[in-house]
């Protein structure tokens, strides 16, 4: 297997890092989980959107970072690695140079993973995600809160109290108690023949499959809306959303169970642009 460093393709059990390095030191850079297929990079624009976004944020120079660059750079990445039927992506980006807190130089860096997936990924999952709350950290609501950061100890965490608890994501919190997302998804709640999710305001990654679905042309009315956690156990369905699986449905939150008769129609609608 082989990973991008910089532009060069070496191998990815090559050490490469030195101890200094600004992202294992602070976490001080962002990422993008993509996902590709058939040889064509899906949702490449609002990926691209969300990068440059993010660098401008954290105030790193983006230099090179052009689509069409990082594209060509990931698609003969998955090439090389035979995975350009479907693979996952990973593209991290981190400010290069030393320092201390404040550092050197804003240049960046960046690496570009691939892993093959199975087509399964397609599929609706057959049973409903156990979901419940992560009680031992909350998300900011500032803007750091919407990139997706090299620095995710509270996804982390979250993950670990998920696995500990025999769920199979946990929701992550506002300072305010109100629903942010979970550990790697937004979150989608379904009341009527409405469909809510939170705004960026409420501390939510800025998902690129969230930001697909609120532009897509859906028979359902999508709206963003601070949600708290009574509004999820009196919703009628519940799904979770990402760049890589698209969407899963949730059968139970605490004590409440739920359906999943919107969220197959948006999974529908999604795959028909294969995604």
């Amino acid at each position: 297997m082989l990973l991008c460093h910089n532009g060069k393709f070496i191998p990815a059990d090559k050490p490469f890092l030195m101890a200094d390095n600004r992202s294992f030191r602070y976490g001080d850079g962002c990422f993008e989980t993509m996902k590709v297929y058939q040889g064509q990079l899906l949702l490449a624009d609002l990926h691209f959107e969300r990068l440059m976004a993010s660098l401008h944020i954290l105030h790193i120079d983006p230099a090179q970072f052009t689509k069409d660059y990082i594209s060509r750079l990931v698609l003969e990445l998955c090439s090389r690695n035979n995975a350009s039927e479907l693979a996952r992506v990973r593209l991290s980006v981190y400010r290069g140079g030393s320092g201390l807190y404040v550092p050197e130089t804003n240049t960046p860096e960046f690496i570009i993973q691939s892993w093959e997936l199975s087509r399964s990924i397609f599929e609706l999952n057959e049973t409903g995600l156990q979901l419940d709350v992560f009680p031992d950290a909350r998300k900011n609501t500032d803007k750091l809160s919407n990139i997706k950061s090299n620095n995710s100890l509270p996804y982390i965490l979250g993950g670990i109290y998920a696995k500990q608890h025999g769920l199979q994501e946990v929701i992550m919190l506002n300072p305010y108690g109100r629903v942010a997302d979970t550990t790697i998804a937004n979150i989608f709640m379904v009341k009527g023949k409405k469909i809510f999710t939170p705004p960026l305001s409420e501390g939510c990654v800025c998902g690129v499959m969230r930001k697909h679905i609120l532009q897509m042309d859906l028979p359902f009315k999508v709206e963003e809306q601070p949600l708290s956690i009574e509004d999820l156990e009196n919703a009628d369905e519940i799904f979770l959303t990402n760049a890589v699986y698209g969407l899963r449905w949730v059968g139970r939150f605490r004590d409440s169970s739920y359906g999943n008769a919107t969220a197959t129609i948006v999974h529908d609608l999604l795959h028909e642009g294969v995604l």
